[in-house]
């Protein structure tokens, strides 16, 4: 199995902000085989490297990554028995979310206007409208930095608020396992819950969804919205006028732009109400320490 890697691809066309520089590899995996090669290479020859997804909870740096994208298109799907769902990592959520509930399984309605891969949803443990990834999940298909492949039992995971323990982890999530409950309204509520997405959030811009971690005591976007932040702009970055949560790439940001206006709608929340807002937005540098 020969792995072609491609040069200096620009990474703005594979992440939902339209921002960075080029990689300087990239590979698209489409088999659970050539994840572990791929992983395989870069570790013996000492390359950093990062498994992508739709990259919608990405911003890379406008200089790129010097290291190697592994794009992640294993994107099997399935159904081994009523209401289990064995899907790969490269699948799309949203699909996966649209799917289950048309066949009246309910679990993953939320799923369905979440832009994510699999493998980015349970990495991140992903979540809306009340209810979480890790909720739904048997188990965790995962190529460790070694180049095994474990399956982890969700019960032997422990996640918690837009956090998995794979983030602490080298290597690769390749597939998932979701356990759903019968639902007649499942259709219904999944189609309540993209309508209502329609109306409140800039789904047609460039975004990475929600930016800033919901604070115990309140919503994030409301905070920015008391702020008077909505319509904000630094360079090409905006707050969005329609979910303050929402920072926008109006067309020609750059890293720099999207980490400033961060920087600034955080300053502005936390001097008006003493609360200190986290972004759940992972930005890539140029150069990834194996650390990081």
């Amino acid at each position: 199995m020969n792995l072609s890697f491609q040069e200096n691809v620009d990474l703005k066309d594979y992440c939902t902000f339209g921002i960075g520089g080029p990689a300087h590899l990239f590979l698209s995996v489409s088999t659970i085989e050539e994840m572990q090669k791929a992983i395989g290479f870069c570790e013996g020859k000492c390359i950093n490297y990062m498994v992508l997804g739709k990259g919608s909870n990405c911003l890379f740096d406008d200089q790129g990554f010097d290291g190697a994208i592994l794009l992640n298109k294993i994107d099997f799907f399935k159904q081994p028995s009523p209401g289990i769902f064995h899907v790969g990592a490269g699948y799309s959520f949203a699909l996966l979310g649209v799917q289950t509930a048309r066949q009246g399984w309910s679990g993953l309605e939320f799923a369905s206007g979440i832009p994510a891969s699999v493998g980015g949803a349970v990495f991140m443990n992903a979540g809306a409208n009340g209810g979480e990834t890790s909720q739904f999940l048997q188990s965790v298909d995962f190529i460790t930095e070694e180049g095994s492949l474990e399956t982890y039992p969700a019960e032997a995971l422990s996640f918690r608020y837009r956090y998995s323990p794979f983030q602490e982890k080298r290597g690769a999530i390749v597939g998932a396992t979701f356990a759903l409950k019968p639902g007649a309204d499942a259709r219904k509520r999944q189609i309540e819950i993209i309508n209502a997405r329609k109306k409140t959030q800039p789904l047609n811009a460039k975004s990475a969804g929600c930016v800033f971690l919901n604070p115990e005591c309140g919503h994030a976007g409301a905070l920015i919205e008391q702020c008077r932040l909505k319509g904000h702009e630094i360079g090409g970055a905006k707050v969005s006028e329609k979910h303050a949560n929402f920072l926008i790439n109006r067309g020609e940001a750059s890293s720099a732009d999207m980490l400033n206006l961060i920087a600034f709608v955080r300053k502005q929340v936390e001097d008006s109400t003493g609360i200190v807002l986290q972004s759940e937005l992972r930005y890539i540098p140029y150069h990834l320490r194996k650390d990081d």
